[in-house]
């Protein structure tokens, strides 16, 4: 199930508030301050630490079965989407790397595959990346730009089976161009990362 993106981006907090805005809560926060890499999750708002300049490494936010994470960077870049499988599927998967001649990253926690289309693939096993209440809430479609052809068919070759819910077209970048999410409204919104968001029930 494909349930996350990530993006590096200059506009952390204006992201967190666009996501929260529209539903999602902040699960997390971890940010580097004066050396040292700490959590600020809530309760604590961006009142309590705005001025301490942190530098933050991950936000994440979640809403239902989507997860979005958005760490600092001086300009916005597409990081990684990520999908949430089953141990096997896992197992599965990785051997498929080999078939494309793909870099594979076994974590603990997670799993990264190396693209040649400038962006990660992330395998996530943890049930508990995702909200247990509102699970009818996922995304639907990711509608990515690429600068060359061929990730649809290799999604295909990756997972052994036609991701349906990745859509690309080819052009000068690489970003998430749309997300098409089943909430429980019906409405299209930007967030400051230039991701257009689609909702619909």
């Amino acid at each position: 199930m494909l349930f996350h993106y990530h993006f590096w981006t200059p506009y952390v907090e204006e992201t967190e508030s666009f996501y929260v805005s529209n539903g999602f809560r902040v699960s997390q926060r971890i940010g580097k301050y004066q050396g040292d890499f700490l959590n600020f999750d809530p309760p604590l708002m961006w009142d309590d630490f705005r001025e301490k300049k942190v530098l933050f490494r991950i936000i994440e936010v979640r809403k239902g079965n989507v997860n979005i994470t958005f760490g600092y960077g001086k300009k916005v870049i597409f990081d990684h989407i990520g999908f949430l499988v089953s141990n096997n599927e896992h197992d599965n998967i990785c051997e498929n790397v080999n078939k494309l001649n793909w870099k594979v990253e076994k974590g603990e926690r997670r799993t990264f595959i190396t693209t040649p289309y400038n962006f990660r693939i992330e395998l996530q096993t943890n049930i508990d990346i995702v909200d247990s209440d509102a699970k009818d809430i996922k995304i639907q479609e990711l509608r990515l730009e690429t600068k060359i052809k061929g990730l649809e068919n290799d999604l295909h070759i990756l997972f052994g089976k036609t991701v349906d819910t990745i859509k690309t077209v080819v052009g000068d970048k690489v970003t998430i161009k749309e997300a098409i999410i089943k909430d429980d409204s019906a409405k299209q919104i930007q967030d400051p990362n230039g991701v257009k968001i689609i909702t619909k029930t």
